[in-house]
């Protein structure tokens, strides 16, 4: 049961890292190089970190997502996107919901042990 519980938000992690990297052009901010390269590149990353540990039933990967989500978080702070609303906005959700299904992983990996 427990596997099952920690899988969806791993699934649910990776389409959020795919809508995160298609999101410049399907949102229309692929003009802004910043959060471009930021949503492509930790997008791609997010959602092939989360296929893998779904698929290999890991949860230290978990602790990788958490720091994503908090750096999607800051990212329009530290990048200087901040002004543009669409990029901005996305990675902020994008960041919340991940760092909210890691930490619930995180969560149930810890009650496993339990």
């Amino acid at each position: 049961m427990t596997t099952i519980a920690k899988r969806w938000q791993e699934w649910a992690s990776f389409a959020l890292g795919l809508w995160l990297a298609v999101s410049p052009w399907v949102a229309d901010y692929a003009g802004h190089p910043a959060a471009t390269a930021n949503a492509v590149f930790l997008g791609l990353g997010l959602a092939l970190g989360s296929h893998f540990q779904a698929a290999l039933d890991d949860c230290q990967g978990e602790w990788l997502n958490l720091a994503a989500g908090a750096w999607l978080i800051a990212a329009p702070f530290v990048l200087g996107f901040l002004g543009e609303m669409v990029p901005a906005a996305t990675s902020v959700a994008v960041g919340s919901f991940v760092a909210i299904l890691a930490g619930s992983a995180l969560s149930v990996a810890s009650q496993d042990v339990h």
